[in-house]
C-alpha cells in the first residue's frame, strides 16, 4: 500500500469513527442542508437551457431536502413526505430535478432502517414513479432511464449492506459479550473450585496435625515425673506433627503465590500412606492397619492427593472423636475404580446426619475427582468411610 492510499485509507476510518460518534440529529441536519444546497445550484448556477426557474419550483425543490431532518426519528414519514414532493417537482418543470438526491437519501434510509414492508413498498413505488415520471417527459433519451433507475437501485442496495453490516457487527459484538461473560464465570468457577481445594487441603493439614499435638500433649504431662523418655518422645512427636504441618502449609502457600522454588516436595500421594499411618500409630498409640487389593492403577494427581487427604481426614477423625484403639485401611483396586475404606473400632456415630466439616470435605474431594463417598456406622461397629474414585481410564467419563 502507497503512503497515499494508506493516508486516505487512515483518513476514511477517522471519517467514519467520528460520524458513529457524532451525533444524530446534527449529522442528519448537516446532510439536509447538503442535499439543499445541491437541489439549489440551479438556482445558483442558472444555465441558458429551456428549463424556466421559479421560486415555487425552488420550495418543491426543498421540499425533497427539508425533511431529511428527521429521517431516523421517524424514517418511513420522512422517505412519504420526500416521496411526495419529487415527482410534484418533476410535474411542475420549474427546473425538474437532474438528480433526486433526496430520493437517494430516503432510499439509502429505508434499505438500512425500515421494516421489510415498508422497504418493498417504497423501492416499488420508486421505480414505478421514476419510470413513469421518464415516461411521460419530453425528449427522453434511453440512457436517462437507467441512469435514474440504477441511481434509486444502488442507493437502496447500498442502505442493505449497511443493515447487512450492522446486523453482522452487533452479532460479533453480543457473542463477544456472551464469549467475555462465560470466561468470567469459567474463571469465577474455577477460582472458586481452586479456594475450596485449598480450604480442604489446610482444614486437612491443620486438624491432623492439631489433633496429633493434642494427644501428645495431654499424654506428657501424665508421663514426665514418672517416664521422662516417654515424655520427651512425646513432645518430639508434638514437634514433629507441627514442622511437618508447617512444610505441607509452605507448599499450599507456594502455589498460591505461583512460586516454582527448588527443592519443594510434591504433594503426597498414595505412595505416602504407610509414612502416615506410621506417623499416627507413633504420636497417638493408635494401631493402623494397611491392606491392598487388586493391581493398582496409575490414579491422576489430584486424586492420588485426594486419597491421602481423605485417609489423613478420616485418621484424624478417629483420633479426636472415636476413642478407638484401631484403624483399618484398605485399597481394592479394579480395572475401573479404586475402593478406599477406612474403618475403626471406636464408638461410632453419637447421631446421624452429614457430620462436621472434615466429612463435607471428604465428600467435596470424592465428587472433584469424579467419585463417591460414604460415611456412617460400619458393620460391626465403629465408624467407616468408604470412598470410591475412578481411575485414570475412567476418570473423564465420571466427571461428564
Amino acid at each position: 500500500m502507497s503512503p497515499q492510499s494508506s493516508f486516505a485509507h487512515s483518513w476514511f476510518a477517522q471519517l467514519n469513527t467520528r460520524l458513529r460518534t457524532a451525533n444524530p440529529y446534527a449529522v442528519d441536519a448537516a446532510l439536509a442542508t447538503l442535499v439543499l444546497f445541491a437541489v439549489s445550484l440551479q438556482w445558483l448556477f442558472p444555465d441558458e437551457g429551456d428549463d424556466r426557474l421559479t421560486w415555487q419550483g425552488w420550495l418543491l425543490g426543498a421540499a425533497t431536502a427539508v425533511p431529511l431532518v428527521w429521517r431516523r426519528r421517524a424514517p418511513f414519514g420522512t422517505a412519504c413526505a420526500v416521496s411526495a414532493a419529487t415527482p410534484a417537482m418533476a410535474v411542475y418543470h420549474a427546473p425538474p430535478p437532474d438528480v433526486v438526491y433526496g430520493g437517494l437519501v430516503v432510499l439509502y434510509t429505508m434499505g438500512a432502517q425500515g421494516r421489510p414492508w415498508q422497504r418493498r413498498v417504497m423501492l416499488a413505488g420508486w421505480v414505478l414513479g421514476v419510470t413513469l415520471t421518464m415516461h411521460h417527459k419530453e425528449d427522453t433519451r434511453p440512457f436517462e432511464y437507467a441512469f435514474h433507475l440504477m441511481t434509486i437501485l444502488c442507493a437502496y442496495a447500498l442502505g442493505m449492506l449497511t443493515r447487512v453490516q450492522r446486523a453482522y457487527t452487533a452479532e460479533l459484538e453480543d457473542r463477544a459479550r456472551r464469549l467475555e461473560r462465560e470466561r468470567a464465570a469459567d474463571t469465577a468457577r474455577a477460582t472458586a473450585q481452586e479456594r475450596a481445594r485449598i480450604a480442604r487441603d489446610m482444614h486437612d493439614i491443620l486438624a491432623h496435625a492439631v489433633s496429633l499435638m493434642v494427644v501428645q500433649a495431654e499424654a506428657g504431662p501424665v508421663v514426665v515425673r514418672s517416664d521422662p523418655a516417654r515424655a520427651e518422645a512425646a513432645f518430639d512427636a508434638i514437634a514433629g506433627a507441627g514442622r511437618d504441618a508447617m512444610g505441607q502449609l509452605r507448599r499450599i502457600l507456594g502455589v498460591l503465590k505461583e512460586e516454582q522454588r527448588q527443592g519443594t516436595s510434591p504433594q503426597p500421594g498414595v505412595t505416602a500412606l504407610p509414612e502416615l499411618l506410621r506417623q499416627v500409630g507413633e504420636t497417638t498409640g493408635l494401631r493402623v492397619e494397611l491392606s491392598t487389593s487388586g493391581e493398582p492403577c496409575p490414579l491422576p494427581p489430584d486424586t492420588g492427593i485426594a486419597v491421602y487427604r481423605v485417609v489423613q481426614e478420616a485418621l484424624t477423625n478417629t483420633v479426636k472423636h472415636a476413642y478407638a484403639s484401631s484403624a483399618t485401611v484398605r485399597l481394592d483396586w479394579t480395572e475401573r475404580e479404586l475402593t478406599l475404606t477406612v474403618t475403626d473400632d471406636g464408638r461410632g456415630p453419637s447421631a446421624p446426619g452429614d457430620g462436621g466439616h472434615g466429612l463435607i470435605g471428604i465428600r467435596e474431594r470424592a465428587a472433584a475427582c469424579g467419585g463417591t463417598a460414604e460415611a456412617g456406622r460400619g458393620p460391626d461397629g465403629g465408624f467407616r468411610v468408604v470412598v470410591r474414585l475412578p481411575v485414570a481410564a475412567d476418570r473423564q467419563a465420571a466427571l461428564g
